[in-house]
């Protein structure tokens, strides 16, 4: 976005005035610069140059056209979502955003129905109605199901808001949200191509029912092409083929004329293809359409989720709705996180707490499973074109839900003949949408030789393609806990030496060994990190192999090098322990003991203040007294070798 030219001719009463003006705003001082309490709902500020920024700070002309494009796109993306739920008044879910956009602190994030959330609530109602405690044809058992899942997923965000855990959305890594998104896209595009090519009759025949894998699909697919329906093709490919052309003309025209982005192209496509339809009378030649779908019903109606006679429900619903409370809530921060970069569409100084979202992800969720909703999380690609038409404040969300909401009341009798093809088109320009980044992570990945990375993307796809969506998750999620804890647990202790031709200066020995001597009659350990339960159990096998071999790299099984009398004397530089908890500072104590008792003097240098939180753990453990006391505990590696050489004297 171009920002708006500098009005030199501004006079200095007339910038006096200004600043008294928001001086006296609620809170006081800048209210583009004002952060507000976790809890506390946050004015709908605006962003961006002063001269954007409307009188009282709330609401930007620009957010009431801007949502006009996301609001024509909301309307047939989620009449293609609650397609395939079978649940249509799921829709409404995205008409109480405003709860999301009155607490929320990202001003340009538009929340509503995602695929993948969509995709495992329809899971969780499939495998409901396949273990007989559901009715596939009972959309108000089906809507109480998803109000349940939703519910639940709603009150996780919510309580992870409110504890501020809104420090895991930097827990798990790019590549397993690629590797996610990327098979989540897949599965939905393979999924899709069944109604697309006409044999969703024919899959529940030989599949009974649409619930295999991703790759007996395909295999479905190839296997039975020749009974796929010309018609239903032809206007499923040709939908696809329209939209990836609207696309590609908007990403090369938008530099030259912006406005192009405003044009909706899918709801135009939607109109179209039920125009057609009924014209041409395409529904009598076998194109199966949306058929007589109402605006109003008993679904929309308040439900409280958690009631007791739902409690088989709740078990059985309580792991979906956890994964997708957790990637909804990664995926919005990704969103947010994008969208902050005034390069990308955004707003220079756009300020992000993950708390903050939590909280308001959760409220508008319960809200939504309270009214049969579908999850509700911010998405990238809406959330972009909102930014890229020029919205500045949370009110551009809230446009979008009251032009989805009126579209939903009084338009629906009028898709009535909008093919089914046509919504699965859309679907799979969404999954294509999921998947598009994926070669250019591969190829960077490949270009700095992550093999790891690309191992863990590889797995997560595969397991997914191969088996189910829920076993990519697992391990996708388990083996990037094992890289945290393997991260977090191993000890960085190093060995130093001193370097050739100076007194004072101590480099790590295992790095450049020709550069540095080792002192004799010295062992000098540097603990460069915060001593925890983590990486404290294997401490003193790390502390064995130096003592031993003067690496850590070398195996313990391998005979002795360093002779004991090399190690007479211990120094610890403890300069990076800047924290440490019981565990550690137990095995700590327990380390110094031994060496005391085996006669070796240990020493500890640049030290934490006395009066610190390390300095009195070791004080109140015992470990100042083990040593010798106060005198063992210097400022310098130098200074405690020279105390080290001083006490060996007065020893002899």
């Amino acid at each position: 976005m171009n920002n708006p030219p500098e009005n030199s001719d501004v006079s200095a009463s007339s910038r006096l005035l200004d600043s008294h003006a928001s001086s006296q705003q609620p809170g006081g001082g800048d209210a583009r610069n004002r952060t507000h309490g976790t809890f506390t709902p946050a004015s709908i500020q605006s962003y961006g140059e002063s001269s954007q920024i409307s009188e009282a700070g709330y609401l930007h002309g620009r957010d009431g056209i801007s949502s006009a494009p996301s609001g024509g796109k909301s309307v047939t993306k989620q009449l293609a979502e609650a397609h395939g739920l079978k649940n249509q008044r799921a829709m409404y879910l995205a008409y109480y955003v405003p709860f999301f956009n009155w607490i929320t602190h990202s001003p340009l994030l538009i929340v509503g129905p995602e695929a993948a959330g969509s995709l495992m609530v329809g899971a969780v109602v499939r495998s409901t109605v396949e273990e007989g405690k559901g009715i596939d044809d009972n959309p108000r058992g089906n809507a109480a199901i998803s109000g349940i899942v939703v519910g639940m997923a709603g009150a996780m965000t919510l309580i992870g808001g409110i504890t501020r855990l809104g420090f895991v959305d930097n827990v798990l890594s790019r590549p397993f949200l690629r590797g996610f998104i990327s098979a989540i896209g897949f599965m939905i595009m393979v999924d899709q191509l069944v109604p697309e090519m006409g044999l969703s009759d024919r899959a529940r025949e030989v599949l009974l029912g649409t619930y295999g894998s991703s790759a007996e699909k395909l295999m479905f697919l190839i296997q039975n092409v020749h009974y796929s329906h010309g018609l239903t093709c032809a206007v499923s490919f040709s939908t696809i083929a329209i939209i990836m052309v609207f696309r590609i003309l908007k990403k090369h025209l938008q530099p030259r004329y912006p406005a192009v982005v405003f044009f909706p192209d899918q709801f135009i496509v939607v109109v179209l293809s039920a125009v057609l339809t009924w014209a041409l009378e395409w529904d009598k030649k076998g194109l199966v359409i949306l058929g007589n779908i109402k605006g109003t019903s008993n679904l929309f109606r308040f439900e409280w989720p958690f009631q007791t006679d739902k409690l088989e429900h709740i078990r059985n619903a309580m792991s979906t709705s956890f994964i997708i409370s957790l990637l909804g809530f990664f995926e919005s921060s990704v969103a947010a996180k994008g969208i902050r970069s005034a390069s990308k569409g955004g707003i220079e100084g756009m300020t992000y707490s993950p708390n903050r979202e939590l909280v308001a992800l959760g409220v508008a969720n319960m809200v939504g499973g309270c009214f049969l909703g579908l999850p509700a999380f911010g998405g990238y690609g809406r959330s972009k074109l909102s930014a890229l038409t020029g919205a500045k404040t949370p009110m551009a969300g809230i446009f979008v839900a009251l032009i989805t909401l009126a579209s939903v009341i009084w338009l629906l009798p009028y898709f009535y003949y909008l093919p089914m093809a046509v919504l699965s088109a859309l679907i799979s320009v969404v999954s294509f949408s999921l998947i598009e980044e994926c070669p250019e992570d591969i190829r960077f990945f490949i270009r700095i030789r992550g093999w790891s990375e690309l191992v863990l993307m590889l797995l997560i796809f595969f397991s997914t393609f191969f088996y189910s969506l829920y076993l990519g998750i697992a391990l996708g999620l388990g083996l990037s806990l094992l890289q945290i804890v393997r991260h977090a647990t191993k000890p960085r202790i190093q060995i130093l030496g001193k370097v050739h031709g100076t007194r004072d200066r101590f480099e790590n020995a295992e790095v450049h060994p020709e550069r540095v001597e080792y002192v004799a009659g010295s062992l000098i350990v540097k603990i460069p990190e915060p001593l925890t339960f983590a990486n404290t159990g294997d401490l003193k096998n790390r502390l064995r192999r130096l003592e031993f071999y003067g690496t850590n790299a070398a195996h313990p099984a391998l005979p002795r090098v360093r002779p004991p009398e090399h190690n007479k004397n211990i120094i610890f530089d403890i300069h990076g322990v800047t924290s440490i908890d019981g565990s550690g500072v137990q095995v700590l104590s327990e380390i110094v003991e031994e060496y005391v008792s085996h006669g070796v003097r240990v020493f500890f240098c640049r030290i934490p203040l006395p009066g610190s939180e390390v300095f009195q753990m070791m004080e109140k453990s015992g470990i100042i007294d083990t040593c010798g006391g106060i005198s063992h505990f210097v400022s310098t590696v130098e200074n405690a070798l020279q105390l080290a050489e001083t006490e060996y004297i007065n020893y002899e």
